[in-house]
């Protein structure tokens, strides 16, 4: 157990904000929701998953939409409560903890937000290790844990209790009420006890998003190469550098999908990198060659500060370098590939771990 305040909440934005490949909302936003929190109720208690009684009933709290919705449309911090309340209220019983569904920018905020709020310790565990776009896409699925019931909430009052079939079913519901909800919604749901989480969450998410973020505020201080920095603390691998030459974005079906195109600078002259995204980056290829693919992380990082660009943020002419992380081994069995794999996405690639592309360069 620990107490964290304001520079490492400053910190884990920037870490969850790489983490999250590109997805899981605005970062800045989710900030400045745990800033303000702490502020008006003090720091937040951040607990390792094996300080949870085995009975304990824990609770995320996360947003779900698309993330550019919330450029327009910034939550007001009382849907997450609200969507809180209810879970406990149809249980039955208190919250004795919450944590981040996954690492994203303001999916990773959102509970330290809460649970300063609440007065609520927060664990330093997760669903994903990364961020993915749809709700059965967390390991607590991969093990048969139920994300109903679960609670839906907007800025303007309302909230929504779901009972479905199976995860599958929470997505497709969920994601046609959120559309109709203002494309964005605060939500509660994948409650479980302490034990579920120490079987099937990945842990120490929160810890590792921290020395992210630390290791690129040092860099810049010491005068250091802070891609080089990241790099080390994900065993990482630099796959591309240059210019965003186009991005094609739009916000559809609830989510936001585009390509981005990036020219080549220094060695990858001449050579053109595709990035396409649904929420977050999902592969990654050249003409000749695939680089990264999804359930692997791609990050795209700013090329002078080394920070990282959100799928929203990517501009015309921004010169940036984009870096392939092998994702946690739950992700790389069969079920796990099943269900974010590449072919679920509909990319006609299998899925070869991004390091082996990196040792082998292999072509289409």
């Amino acid at each position: 157990m620990r107490i964290i305040g304001k520079q490492e909440v400053e910190d884990i934005a920037i870490g969850a904000a790489l983490l999250g490949t590109g997805g899981g909302g605005d970062p800045y936003i989710g900030k400045l929701m745990a800033l303000q929190a702490i502020e008006e109720y003090g720091e937040i208690t951040l607990l390792d998953v094996d300080e949870i009684p085995d009975d304990a009933l824990v609770a995320p709290s996360s947003m779900m939409g698309a993330p550019t919705v919330m450029l327009e449309k910034a939550p007001n911090g009382e849907e997450t409560v609200a969507a809180f309340r209810q879970l406990e209220a149809h249980l039955g019983k208190k919250i004795y903890a919450t944590f981040p569904i996954e690492a994203g920018g303001v999916n990773s905020m959102l509970p330290l937000a809460l649970g300063a709020r609440l007065g609520l310790p927060v664990v330093d565990a997760d669903g994903m290790g990364r961020a993915f776009p749809e709700l059965q896409m967390v390991t607590f699925y991969l093990d048969g844990i139920s994300a109903t019931p679960a609670v839906l909430a907007d800025e303007k009052g309302n909230t929504m209790l779901l009972s479905t079939i199976d995860n599958v079913w929470t997505e497709r519901i969920a994601r046609a009420a959120t559309i109709e909800m203002g494309g964005s919604t605060m939500t509660s749901m994948y409650s479980m006890t302490g034990k579920n989480l120490k079987d099937s969450g990945i842990k120490g998410i929160l810890k590792l998003e921290e020395e992210i973020g630390k290791s690129i505020r040092l860099a810049k201080l010491n005068n250091v190469n802070s891609i080089d920095e990241v790099l080390k603390k994900v065993d990482g691998f630099e796959l591309f550098r240059g210019k965003v030459s186009d991005i094609n974005r739009k916000t559809e079906t609830g989510f936001a999908r585009g390509i981005a195109s990036i020219e080549g600078l220094n060695e990858y002259k001449e050579q053109t990198l595709q990035l396409r995204f649904q929420n977050e980056h999902l592969l990654a290829e050249t003409e000749q060659r695939l680089l990264c693919v999804t359930p692997d992380l791609i990050a795209v990082l700013d090329a002078e500060t080394g920070l990282p660009i959100t799928t929203e943020g990517i501009r015309y002419g921004a010169r940036c370098v984009v870096i392939g992380i092998p994702c946690h081994p739950k992700w790389r069995t069969e079920k796990g590939i099943e269900t974010v794999g590449p072919r679920y996405f509909g990319y006609d690639v299998d899925y070869t771990p991004v390091e082996e592309l990196v040792k082998k360069g292999v072509a289409y």
